[in-house]
């Protein structure tokens, strides 16, 4: 007695492989059917064993829509069964998304974050006035922390002012502004205080034993 082996390698490609070979031969099947009758009712059982096949899906949006489409890609576009949707077409399928758009590349001044960016913006769209001053000083000033936060010392308001002006494209200039920014010494000392804080926190969590608690281990 012979048996003719079937290797996969030797079948042919599944369209939508996560429903398996056996889903994919029903398929088949209802495609050759000559009623449409037996069609309408195979496809349907069709989709209600790929619907038990994906249970993780059933909280997805028009869940029985993705099936009767996924079905429709599996018989290559041949089944002629009533659906309750409209029919995905092969154009559709094949048509190439539209390219997306890069993002707007970053500044050079990169250690200033993207945040600075949207924050610029938002002033640039408010009306002059004392809250737009405000705003524009606040940046300014967390900006200056940035700029400090990078591995630097010490920063001239000059530098962040000409900074600003160059991100807000000419349209913030705080050069000839009375109103100095926030003292370097005072940015660095909360910098400096945050990370000691950090550093006691890492000692209290592995502080060690007491030594009462050694002398107990030896009692015992």
């Amino acid at each position: 007695m012979t048996f003719d082996l079937e290797y996969n390698s030797e079948r042919p490609l599944m369209i939508i492989p996560e429903y398996g070979r056996h889903v994919q031969k029903l398929v088949n099947h209802c495609i050759a059917l000559e009623s449409i009758e037996e069609r309408n009712e195979m496809a349907k059982a069709i989709v209600d064993v790929m619907g038990n096949l994906q249970p993780h899906l059933r909280d997805v949006p028009d869940f029985k829509h993705k099936l009767w489409d996924q079905l429709y890609i599996m018989s290559e576009f041949k089944l002629d069964a009533k659906s309750p949707y409209p029919q995905p077409s092969k154009e559709e399928l094949q048509e190439k998304p539209e390219p997306l758009a890069y993002p707007k590349s970053t500044s050079k001044y990169r250690y200033y974050g993207k945040n600075i960016q949207t924050m610029i913006d938002v002033a640039l769209s408010w009306e002059e006035g004392d809250m737009k001053e405000a705003l524009v000083f606040s940046i300014a000033n967390h900006m200056k922390k940035c700029y400090l936060n990078w591995n630097k010392d010490t920063v001239d308001d000059d530098v962040i002012f000409k900074h600003l002006l160059d991100l807000s494209e000419g349209k913030l200039d705080l050069r000839n502004s009375e109103e100095d920014l926030s003292e370097t010494k005072e940015l660095l000392k909360k910098r400096n205080s945050q990370g000691q804080n950090t550093t006691n926190t890492t000692k209290i969590a592995y502080k060690k034993p007491h030594n009462n608690q050694h002398k107990i281990r030896k009692r015992q």
